[in-house]
């Protein structure tokens, strides 16, 4: 009889090694390896006889119409690809507090008055579960609700056919008998998953998980757990305040481009229907304050941008920002010194984004730039001017996709003035203005 194995896995990265160590020697994180057992009766089935496998012609395949569930909330439909594709497997992740359980349980009662919908929580009783869900007023005598942390028994439901909608709160609480570790290790993380997805695809269940991240924001758990699921959504935002935003960034049954916008109230989550006027409602007029046109997938969102300059009280000049990468705050800084005549060594600049949001979209660089050099030099941009572009090391301007939609979002505010960078005249919207470089920009439009 075969002996079993004992391998030491990374609950890291899930590299395996033979022998403890104190460090992980793939992705050198400390005190990460746990022993695992690893069966080896599996491996007498290898010698069994398969039989060949029947390829068909990719036309000859069968077609059929993709049924889905519709959430009735109208954004996170357009962000799944026009719902929840049944028979798929949908991954949530988010920081802590952000509101990924809020979101799937106003989901589940929505879709509980029309559908069989089970709520499984791995993390709370189902005393707490219904206490939250009278709060959000998701209270719902036709919501079924349970609380285990068995991947096997979660299976088991599934598997009965009785459910159209399985929610499972969360991924990294649940744990199945075959694997001997504990809830949450890499070996547990993707054996669960293998099982709930195979379960939901056999039964055509579509299937919902929570998971957790990382203290650097990735998802916990193993890489291959994003490559088993259909759909990886992020929520994102400040768990304390301001919007949070649902994205795709990965989807197999539509587009990654759609976003949905939201502001957590004390009945839960609620869609913000026009965000560019909320982040906009208490801006005043000053220097170092910027309106820039973002794109969250392909939603257009005027956003404002603060910059501070301050004499520093220290050798060594201090950067800091709030929604914006610091890398890439620091790389305009330096333009700014060597390309036009603002001299910035010896200030402390920070720059913040109204609202909680992150920009991440190389878009925002003309706008960080001129609020920088409007904070410094005491001159203001015109109150009815919204920028956007690119900026190159060289303080060129450059091109920026859906021109038309952030201009037309601009106009639709009031926003008189567009500031971007050098288009064909044809393709240039009303009032639109190109401008070629940074230097132009600053000696154009700032004023005093």
């Amino acid at each position: 009889m075969a002996k079993d194995k004992i391998l030491f896995v990374c609950q890291s990265c899930g590299a395996e090694s033979a022998s403890w160590s104190g460090k992980c020697f793939a992705c050198n994180e400390w005190n990460t390896l746990e022993q695992q057992i690893i069966s080896q009766a599996a491996s007498s089935s290898q010698s069994k006889k398969t039989s060949r496998l029947k390829p068909i012609k990719m036309t000859d395949a069968k077609q059929r119409d993709v049924k889905r569930l519709k959430t009735t909330i109208t954004d996170v439909d357009e962000v799944l690809g026009g719902g929840i594709v049944v028979g798929s497997v949908n991954l949530l992740a988010g920081q802590p507090g952000i509101g990924k359980s809020t979101i799937l349980l106003q989901i589940a009662h929505k879709l509980s008055r029309t559908q069989n919908v089970l709520y499984v929580s791995g993390e709370e009783s189902t005393h707490q579960v219904a206490l939250r869900a009278e709060r959000l007023g998701a209270s719902s005598a036709s919501l079924a609700l349970v609380a285990t942390n068995s991947a096997d028994s979660i299976v088991q439901e599934i598997n009965s056919g009785e459910y159209d909608l399985v929610v499972v709160d969360s991924v990294q609480t649940v744990a199945c008998e075959a694997v001997a570790s504990s809830a949450g290790s890499v070996a547990q993380i993707t054996n669960s998953t293998k099982l709930l997805s195979a379960a939901a695809k056999a039964s055509d269940t579509a299937l919902l998980l929570v998971g957790h991240v990382t203290k650097e924001g990735s998802i916990a758990g193993p890489k291959l757990l994003e490559h088993i699921v259909d759909v990886v959504l992020q929520f994102e935002g400040d768990r304390y305040g301001g919007f949070k935003v649902l994205r795709a960034i990965k989807n197999r049954y539509g587009s990654t481009e759609h976003s949905a916008i939201f502001e957590m109230k004390d009945t839960g989550l609620e869609l913000v229907k026009n965000p560019s006027a909320a982040l906009l409602a208490e801006r005043q007029i000053s220097d170092g304050s910027v309106v820039f046109a973002a794109l969250e997938g392909t939603r257009p969102l005027l956003v404002e941008v603060q910059a501070l300059t301050n004499q520093t009280n220290y050798g060594y000049p201090k950067r800091a920002g709030s929604g914006i990468d610091l890398n890439r705050l620091n790389i305009l800084i330096a333009m700014l010194e060597r390309r036009t005549k603002l001299k910035l060594g010896d200030m402390d600049v920070y720059v913040n984004i109204v609202g909680g949001l992150r920009i991440t979209e190389p878009a925002a660089d003309l706008a960080v730039c001129m609020a920088i050099a409007s904070a410094a030099k005491g001159m203001q941009l015109s109150e009815d001017a919204v920028v956007f572009g690119e900026v190159g090391l060289s303080g060129e301007i450059r091109h920026v996709p859906h021109l038309d939609k952030r201009a037309a979002e601009a106009k639709k505010l009031g926003f008189n003035k567009v500031i971007g960078p050098n288009t064909p005249t044809k393709t240039q919207p009303p009032n639109y203005h190109g401008i070629a470089n940074i230097r132009t920009a600053l000696n154009t439009f700032l004023s005093k």
